[in-house]
Parts: C-alpha cells; structure tokens; sequence
C-alpha cells in the first residue's frame, strides 16, 4: 500500500481517457445527443508507472498548485474504498472526480481518475490548515530562509451534519500515543436514546474510534486522530472531530509539534495560479452553507487576474461556471488558451494498480466497536 452536478460531462471526460479526446471539442459542451460508454482496459493492472506519492510536494515559487492527476484501471474486485486509500485520496473526493462509476463496483478496466493535484486554501501557508469543504488537511513544515517550501497533505473525515466540524484559528495544545477515548456525555446521550448504550471510556486498541495517534487542538472537544474505521475517511462521518488514515495520522504525529497553528477553513471553490495558468478547484458545498458562491465566482476570478503572472490573461467565457457547476473537484483552467479540461484529464498520469484486497471479516461475525468521535 502507498503511503501516501455534471454526470455527461464526466462520462466525457472519462471516454476521452482512453480515445485521446479527438471526439468532442470540450467536456462541458458536447454535441447534441452524444452518448459514450465509460472505456475499459481489462489488461492495464500494470502500467509500467509507478504511482505519485499523494501527500508531500513542493511549492513553486508563486505557484498555488500542487499534484499531478493520475488515473488508475479498476480490477474487477475493486471498490473506491480501496482505491482511496492505496493512493491517499478521500472517498468523497474519489467520487466526486469520477460521478458516473459505480464506487461498489468500478468494474474490470475502468479508468478511475485520482485527484492527486490540488489547489492550496487560501490561508496563509504555515502549521495545518483544514479545508472541510474540500474534506483535506495541509500542513506546512517550516522552511528557513531559501529553503524549498513544502506541503503534506492528507485526506480527512470531518464532522457529519449536525455535529459540524467548526471553523476557526486555533493550535495543537497536546499529542498522544494510544489514546484512551473519555467518550463525551452528548454522545453517550446520542447513542443511549438510540439503544446503543456506551462506556465512559475505550480503552487503547482496535474498538478505540481514535486509533493509535492524537492532536489535542485548542477547541475543547476537538481532535485530530486516526480511525479503527479507515473506510469513512473523506467522508461526514464523525462527531466534528478529523480523522486521518493511520498511516496517515503516525506521520502528521511525527511532524507536527505542540504549538502549530491550526486554521480551519471552509472553501469549496479554490481558485489558484500554476505558472501563468490560473485553475479552479470545485467541490460541492457542505449542506449547509448558504453562501452565494456561484454568484461571487466570477468577482473573484477576475481580481485574481489584477497580479496575473500571464499579462495576457483573459477568462475562457463560460468555463467558469461549467467548472464550478460540474463540482469534479479536478483543477481545471479558466483561462483563453489554456489547457482544456478534457486535455487535463486525458493527459493524467497512468499508473499502476497496486491495491492489495485483504481478507474481509464476515459482518455477522463482526464487531463494530463505538462510534467514531
């Protein structure tokens, strides 16, 4: 393992994978009537590439971008959750650049777009930052003097409707190797009217909802952690607290000390300059905000080109919107002349499917363990 809406227009984008994109002029307007069916490659397990390493890259002088898409072929016993997690991507995420694919069974040679490239939130760029409505955490390491900026970024599980995860400035207060989970009386509450009664504390190991690794943040209440239960990381899951995959979260722990700022955001659309290509990065608003984005987007595209490093920078019309509107959560160019987006994802990064399936526990034999925190 590696440590790591638009439904016709990502059927496109997807057919133009394997067809080299000579059949439609751009993924958001396709001629009248057009239908595909989603390409497969039943013999491309193997590649001959190796997938990128999805979670530590550096940052180009004036750049906001960072990553390069992939595209993986499904076997016929792969579902996103695996996916996912091999290459260190969120399911939602997965889900979201790959709309037409069934998650639960991709099927034999389908192509699964990675969204391994990402725009960096707009924060400023040291200790982590948490972008929840991208479901994503960035952590900037120090850098002295000349020395290469860095990210590391991780898929994240944030807190499900109801029990929002908040937004805010705050720091990491404290950090803890296998954990006891003092289980917070509001979820003894939840669970206890739900028949599901819980203990007032969890001890360490595999039932423990924070696995093996901690970061006490200044909100009371709130964690940084792992998870027993990987498969929801990406996803609104928990009770408002972020959960990484283990492997994950042991090498946030290692890196991040006691007193890094944290600052949790809340940006679905992400507009950011790569060389003198200026890209928006999409996601489907959390449910309950209620902010006019589409309406401010265009606003805010076009102060992005006042310090444009392209003085000969102009909006592609109507690109905006259909980026924004389509949520595939895939950077893609806004701009006259540059990449379209069916040449962004046509020209992803092939890479080899390296998912190991491991043998999964009969769920009646099962036990669940508490709920996630």
């Amino acid at each position: 393992m590696l440590r790591h809406s638009a439904k016709l227009a990502a059927t496109v984008a997807l057919a133009c994978l394997a067809n080299g994109c000579g059949v439609v002029d751009a993924i958001f307007e396709p001629p009248e009537g057009f239908q595909s069916s989603l390409p497969r490659n039943t013999a491309a397990k193997r590649s001959g590439t190796e997938p990128l390493v999805a979670n530590r890259f550096a940052i180009a002088p004036g750049d906001d971008v960072v990553g390069e898409l992939q595209v993986v072929y499904a076997t016929a016993d792969d579902t996103f959750v695996e996916i996912a997690r091999t290459y260190d991507v969120g399911f939602d995420e997965l889900k979201s650049a790959n709309p037409s694919v069934d998650p639960w069974l991709p099927g034999a040679g389908t192509a699964v777009v990675l969204p391994t490239r990402f725009v960096l939130p707009s924060a400023p760029r040291e200790g982590i930052v948490l972008n929840i409505a991208a479901k994503r955490l960035f952590y900037y390491p120090p850098a002295a003097g000349d020395e290469t900026a860095y990210v590391e970024t991780y898929p994240i599980g944030i807190g499900r409707t109801g029990w929002e995860t908040p937004t805010g400035e705050t720091e990491v207060v404290s950090k803890a190797r296998d954990p006891v989970w003092f289980v917070p009386a509001s979820i003894r509450k939840e669970h206890a009217e739900a028949g599901d009664p819980l203990p007032p504390q969890v001890p360490p190991g595999p039932d423990n909802p924070l696995g093996n690794r901690v970061l006490g943040l200044g909100i009371p209440g709130y964690l940084i952690h792992g998870t027993n239960k990987p498969g929801g990381v990406g996803m609104r899951v928990s009770h408002g607290c972020v959960r990484l995959y283990p492997e994950d979260i042991e090498m946030l722990f290692e890196d991040v000390p006691v007193g890094t700022p944290v600052r949790i955001v809340n940006q679905p659309y992400l507009l950011g300059w790569q060389g003198d290509d200026l890209v928006l990065e999409a996601h489907p608003p959390l449910e309950e905000d209620e902010r006019d984005w589409l309406g401010g987007l265009d606003t805010r595209a076009r102060a992005r080109l006042v310090d444009s490093p392209n003085p000969r920078a102009r909006l592609r019309a109507g690109q905006l919107t259909n980026i924004a509107e389509a949520q595939l959560g895939v950077p893609l160019s806004v701009l006259a002349g540059g990449a379209p987006a069916r040449a962004a994802i046509g020209q992803a990064r092939r890479v080899d499917n390296v998912i190991v399936h491991e043998v999964l526990v009969d769920a009646a034999d099962a036990d669940d363990g508490p709920a996630e925190l």
